[in-house]
């Protein structure tokens, strides 16, 4: 691939958005697929149901050591960019290195610490009697390739931020196919059933991180991984890190507002409300997908061109951003009020499920059609290195009012089922306004002084 194919300051904006945000889309999707198709083969395990409540015990465990990775990558990328644009490759190949060095110490004590202490999480995280068993035995397997997840989800950004997008949707196709592959092998051919599924996960891991190393230290790619800049340097490392903390927030606090949510509708509403929040957690996912998509597709391209000083870019790749996140949030949140039994029964079709989730939707989307402007603001920030503004909104969300809402709405409703439920929508368009808010008065400073 050629270095004029990945041309992030010149050419249409629109063009290029579409052409590294389609790849990541794709990415997105076929990553959430094979997650699914996992728990499917699980599921059919014998005592499947009981397997898959194990495997999900494990699953916040596995969130977290994801959020390490979104740490460093999600952290570096965007300062690499902007070094891009400020045509100082040397240093975003520093930023690069020491990204990679980190990413395998941290998998290594990741290793270690959860290895130790894999039990006593577990029970904390909800595993009973009858599922501790599997959670165990698909953690500790999955353990052994931490580093193996660390390299390929923490130094993917690194070259999709370079504007090959292609490459990076390629490391997750290629991963997902091979434990796709081997999961019926695995857990039913050889039959080592949630410990068959936790290796072919970390197989396929593995690929996809010996695909990623060897793009990085390869020829096609701009920014390279150097050995001597290999060493951990804490000037480099500080604000990767300051930067990072923002994605980490947001994917490790998922799983306290799971638990939180889980236990209060349980509480409320039973087994059947909690089924109801596993269908709709699993719709906003792929609801988010292109969300997520747009945003990795405009990050290098807002990076680039800050570090450019290529203002008036920069607005113009923003503001697509935001008319097209907008536009689809709202399109989404029209289609889940008024046929929310369409997308219910894509996962359930029980008489009695469908009815508690399909009401139970029309309020839990309630606020999401001013959902796609946080994102587009929020994954700003990110692309233009503004740490401090990326950690308040990453906690404002989820940490200083879902979490809360979920505890104290029931306190003042009579109905505390609706109540729990109403968190949800409430903190959206509270952090939504917020997060739009802290913007305008951002981009004024900032944009608007620069063009005077």
């Amino acid at each position: 691939m050629s270095r004029s194919k990945t041309n992030l300051g010149e050419g249409s904006v629109g063009k290029l958005l579409l052409s590294l945000a389609l790849p990541a889309i794709v990415a997105q999707l076929v990553n959430v697929l094979y997650n699914i198709v996992d728990r499917i083969f699980i599921g059919r395990m014998v005592n499947g149901e009981v397997a898959m409540a194990g495997g999900g015990g494990a699953f916040s465990i596995l969130m977290i050591i994801s959020a390490f990775s979104a740490l460093i990558g999600m952290g570096g990328a965007p300062l690499a960019a902007i070094k891009m644009g400020e045509k100082d490759n040397e240093g975003a190949e520093k930023i690069i290195s020491n990204s990679f060095s980190t990413l395998i110490i941290i998998g290594l004590i990741c290793t270690i610490v959860f290895l130790i202490f894999k039990e006593d999480l577990l029970w904390a995280f909800g595993a009973s009697d009858a599922t501790i068993g599997y959670a165990v035995d698909y953690l500790t397997i999955y353990l052994i390739g931490t580093v193996f997840v660390q390299i390929a989800l923490g130094m993917n950004p690194f070259i999709n931020t370079q504007g090959f997008a292609k490459i990076g949707m390629v490391t997750v196709v290629i991963g997902a196919i091979i434990n796709i592959v081997l999961d019926p092998i695995f857990i039913f051919k050889l039959n080592l059933g949630v410990k068959g599924a936790a290796l072919a996960t970390i197989l396929s891991q593995f690929v996809s991180a010996i695909w990623v190393l060897t793009f990085l230290f390869g020829k096609k790619s701009i920014l390279k991984i150097r050995v001597n800049y290999l060493a951990p340097k804490f000037k480099v490392l500080l604000p990767i890190v300051a930067l990072g903390v923002s994605p980490f927030i947001m994917q490790s606090t998922e799983s306290l507002v799971l638990i939180s949510m889980n236990n209060k509708l349980q509480l409320y509403g039973g087994d059947l409300a909690v089924g109801a929040m596993t269908i709709m957690s699993s719709i906003m996912q792929i609801v988010t997908l292109p969300l997520m998509g747009l945003s990795q597709g405009a990050q290098p391209i807002i990076s680039y061109n800050f570090g450019a000083k290529n203002i008036e870019r920069v607005k113009r790749t923003f503001k697509l951003l935001l008319t097209s996140c907008l536009t689809y949030t709202f399109i989404m949140w029209a289609a889940l009020m008024v046929f929310p039994e369409v997308f219910v029964g894509i996962f359930n079709n029980k008489p009695e499920l469908v009815e508690i989730t399909s009401w139970s939707m029309r309020i839990f989307f309630g606020g999401i059609f001013i959902f796609g402007a946080q994102i587009a603001c929020q994954q700003t920030f990110l692309a233009l290195g503004q740490a401090k503004i990326s950690l308040i909104m990453a906690l404002l969300r989820k940490v200083v009012l879902l979490v809360p809402l979920i505890f104290i709405l029931p306190m003042f409703f009579e109905d505390k089922l609706k109540a729990v439920l109403f968190a949800e929508p409430i903190s959206d368009i509270i952090a939504a306004l917020t997060t739009i808010t802290v913007f305008i008065i951002f981009y004024k400073k900032t944009f608007v002084k620069d063009m005077e």
